[in-house]
């Protein structure tokens, strides 16, 4: 089979075509539409859009004419396309000038061009902006799959764009395990396909027997969870996996919040209303605005994925003595029914610091919610020990990374490689760490 590309901006092709579902809320049609209707993707934020269509041949065009949204300032003479005939996959493609809102941090990348007098800017990303939450990076149409043939030609597309751009380099950040190994058979083509791998912390709904434990699952690496499998009643439940010290540790903290005298609670849905919509954005915002930055996402965005995939969202809250809400964490969550089904933590913020509160908010009650729903996982963000002593496995990300000047390239790839060696140490100490008692370990997978 053979396989050739289109490039356009637009998300008209979202809607041409029957896809597959995607396996996380960030790659669903309404989350890409907020994010482009309300300028979060675009050339003022500096995520310039473009979206590699791959097509199975012969493909039906257009002649190479550009569609009305292909802008004049973008990379000219490549295919476009405003027809989906034959269209089989479509992967996201970004021309950045800056390395905002990634969470696969490669300063010292850009450092090391700056001091030889070279452009690391602009570069290529493949990503869902903003969120790193480890998933699919290109759509499938339904009853396609992911064939090195497809990422080749993706990689003819990414590589084409680079050379008009001028773009250093390409990385495909948060990349799923099983989509990574579709492309190893491309690995040691020149430049190579660099793999990168970091460590998120994951929570589990599952008690650990031999059998579980000896459980792999088949679309999610370094997990054991079974939806349904011994997943926890309650989250006392949960805690009896823990160490005693661990157990008192938790419960102390939970109790802090009633010693504050407030109260917190959970909507989800179209139960979040207006009021509790801007309230949660004073939070979130304020939790840049202590920082002197301001937030990546508007108020707007949260109001149009409200209206638009309501069945994803659940909020938690914190109200004080006088009943007045003063702290707010939004989660996602997939379908239950979805395998594999996840909770993610996504934005936090309060207007008034408590003890323990952000624990609460950001992890106990997303716990519990996880529990009531039957989720498997709970992804909780990106980053911090704190998680790992409260019940979140250490799991690798992977990411994938393209440097198109031989004289940066093996540099790179060497600290691709000491890098990989690191961040398995990392995780091995951090699994050490864990909280569980003897019979609930899981097991280091690397």
């Amino acid at each position: 089979m053979t396989y050739s590309y289109a490039l356009t901006q637009d998300l008209t092709w979202q809607s041409a075509i029957n896809w597959q579902q995607p396996d996380t809320p960030f790659m669903s049609y309404a989350y890409w539409q907020a994010l482009t209707d309300t300028g979060a993707i675009g050339q003022q934020s500096g995520w310039v859009p473009l979206y590699v269509l791959i097509y199975k041949n012969p493909r039906h065009n257009d002649n190479g004419d550009a569609s009305n949204n292909y802008q004049d300032n973008l990379p000219q003479n490549l295919p476009k396309t405003d027809t989906f005939e034959n269209l089989v996959a479509a992967m996201p493609l970004f021309i950045k000038g800056h390395h905002q809102g990634e969470y696969v941090f490669d300063h010292v990348w850009a450092e090391a061009y700056a001091r030889y007098g070279a452009d690391y800017y602009p570069r290529l990303v493949t990503a869902v902006p903003y969120t790193p939450v480890s998933g699919q990076r290109f759509w499938l149409a339904k009853g396609a799959a992911l064939t090195t043939e497809i990422w080749q030609a993706a990689i003819v597309a990414i590589d084409e764009v680079a050379k008009q751009t001028g773009a250093s380099s390409w990385h495909g950040l948060f990349m799923q395990h099983q989509q990574i190994t579709a492309a190893k058979p491309l690995s040691s083509m020149s430049p190579q396909l660099l793999e990168r791998q970091g460590c998120q912390f994951l929570w589990h709904n599952q008690k650990l027997t031999a059998a579980a434990d000896n459980h792999t699952d088949n679309n999610t690496e370094d997990t054991s969870a079974v939806q349904g499998i011994n997943s926890f009643l309650d989250f006392d439940d949960f805690l009896t996996t823990l160490t005693a010290k661990k157990r008192k540790n938790i419960r102390a903290e939970r109790k802090k919040i009633a010693k504050q005298k407030l109260t917190c609670r959970i909507k989800t849905g179209h139960d979040i209303g207006s009021d509790d919509w801007d309230i949660f954005y004073q939070c979130y915002a304020m939790t840049y605005a202590v920082r002197g930055r301001h937030p990546y996402l508007s108020a707007e965005f949260f109001e149009q994925i409200a209206q638009s995939m309501p069945e994803h969202l659940m909020l938690a809250q914190a109200l004080d003595e006088g009943g007045d809400i003063i702290a707010s964490s939004l989660f996602f969550y997939d379908d239950p029914k979805q395998k594999n089904a996840t909770l993610y933590g996504r934005y936090w913020g309060c207007l008034e610091e408590y003890d323990s509160l952000h624990f609460e908010l950001c992890y106990y009650l997303g716990i519990e919610f996880a529990i009531d729903k039957g989720l498997a996982y709970f992804d909780p963000g990106t980053q911090g020990e704190h998680k790992l002593i409260r019940g979140f496995v250490p799991t690798k990300t992977h990411s994938l990374h393209r440097i198109y000047d031989p004289r940066f390239e093996p540099a790179i790839a060497n600290f691709c490689a000491e890098d990989r060696h690191y961040m398995q140490q990392y995780r091995q100490q951090a699994h050490e760490a864990l909280p569980f008692n003897i019979d609930n370990m899981p097991a280091f997978k690397g």
